[in-house]
């Protein structure tokens, strides 16, 4: 049955939760009815947000899960909570369902969908049981340069010459909001599992030919790189460890704040295909930046989010407070400076939550969803796996959707079991 609004409670009420609801303003039909947090003052704060630029109304904070599903005015809920809590959330949102406490039309997750395959494979299992829509939060595929610039170059440049063959895609910036993150046992890595999460994805996806499933390309090599460049230095790691109280010891357990990885794939035909991937926290510049380059036969693609409209210089005799008022993650107030006019649109929180709101208002599953989840974790732990065994991660008869014995199941953070 067709709803024409809907209600969403989101799961999680920090940054990133702030992020997706300051991106509605610019989504018909949807309104914010809920934030549950473990932090309930963050919860209290988002709700608030939501009120206030006018994406919900009667938006409020809940203290439970249960609480959200039972409420007959939320039909979907978007998860946004940490890494470590993600298969205990979906237990919740399983075991309210099927035991009558209330109904949902779907649900969304953040990335990653699980810290580990097993993980991701839970999530996926608990949202079938209870016959829930699931789409996969990735919202640098929905970004307006990356789609229109897909649109241009399969149109006129692969449909004339032939196929891209190269995507380098590169995520940095100069480390996580919160201590947790930094955890390896807790976020389920480093800089690999937080961030080339989305490399990975954005070039599987520049690859696909439009109008065909993304395991019409089939991975068959990973190699892989890891390193603790910058935040086990030991002035470096006492930053963490005071912003953790202590919690945080990168001198004697840290996590990796920089990975590159090399994906080779075969397309329908049998020709190779490239995936370049880089990710850092230990990138020193503006603030984030995402690049993305395509390559094909007679043409290439280039997007560079630090790269943008508008720019600023401020001399050194403008006094200012730190923040992040012109883009995220930045790292200095003065000199000259890109400012990211809509953070929301540019990096494609505006367009993925309009499809996702659009696709459980007509009742089908989302193109993202948590079959690309799944796929994206699986190339994460054989990245992994290529990283610590110091060679290549080979498997020439795998396709992702199709045959999964192949790929590395992982259980905790880093040990390896084949199915």
């Amino acid at each position: 049955m067709s709803k024409k609004r809907l209600g969403i409670g989101f799961i999680g009420g920090g940054f990133i939760t702030r992020f997706h609801i300051q991106s509605l303003i610019s989504v018909r039909n949807v309104d914010v009815m809920g934030i549950m947090s473990r932090t309930k003052a963050s919860a209290v704060e988002s709700a608030a947000l939501a009120r206030s630029i006018g994406v919900g109304d009667d938006a409020k904070a809940f203290d439970t899960i249960t609480d959200m599903i039972a409420d007959p005015d939320i039909d979907a809920l978007w998860v946004c909570s940490p890494n470590f809590a993600r298969i205990d959330t979906f237990e919740e949102i399983a075991n309210a369902i099927s035991s009558g406490k209330g109904e949902l039309i779907g649900v969304a997750c953040e990335k990653p969908l699980g810290r580990n395959v097993a993980e991701a494979k839970k999530v996926l299992e608990l949202t079938k049981s209870v016959r829930l829509l699931d789409g996969y939060l990735e919202n640098q595929i929905f970004a307006p340069s990356i789609v229109r610039g897909k649109e241009i170059i399969w149109a006129r440049g692969a449909s004339t010459t032939g196929r891209p063959y190269l995507a380098r895609a590169a995520e940095e910036h100069s480390g996580p909001h919160m201590p947790w993150f930094w955890e390896g046992s807790l976020q389920g890595g480093g800089v690999l599992n937080d961030m080339m999460c989305h490399s990975v994805e954005e070039a599987r996806f520049m690859l696909t030919e439009p109008g065909k499933p993304r395991n019409s390309i089939t991975p068959i090599s990973i190699s892989a790189h890891t390193d603790c460049l910058k935040w086990q230095r030991p002035e470096y790691a006492k930053i963490l460890s005071d912003n953790s109280g202590g919690k945080t010891d990168y001198l004697k357990k840290p996590s990796e704040d920089f990975a590159r990885s090399l994906i080779e794939y075969l397309d329908e035909d049998g020709n190779k295909l490239i995936v370049e991937t880089t990710t850092s926290w230990c990138f020193v510049g503006e603030g984030l930046r995402l690049s993305m380059e395509l390559f094909g036969p007679e043409y290439s693609m280039f997007v560079n989010t630090l790269d943008p409209d508008l720019k600023v210089f401020f001399s050194r005799k403008v006094a200012g407070a730190e923040g992040e008022d012109l883009v995220e993650k930045q790292n200095a107030e003065s000199g000259s400076m890109p400012i990211v006019s809509n953070e929301a649109e540019v990096y494609g929180y505006t367009a993925e939550n309009r499809h996702m709101v659009e696709c459980f208002l007509a009742g089908k599953r989302p193109e993202e969803n948590f079959d690309d989840g799944l796929d994206v974790t699986r190339l994460l732990m054989a990245a992994y796996m290529s990283a610590e065994q110091g060679k290549p991660y080979n498997s020439p008869t795998l396709r992702l959707k199709h045959s999964y014995r192949l790929w590395p199941e992982v259980s905790g953070t880093r040990k390896v079991n084949d199915e």
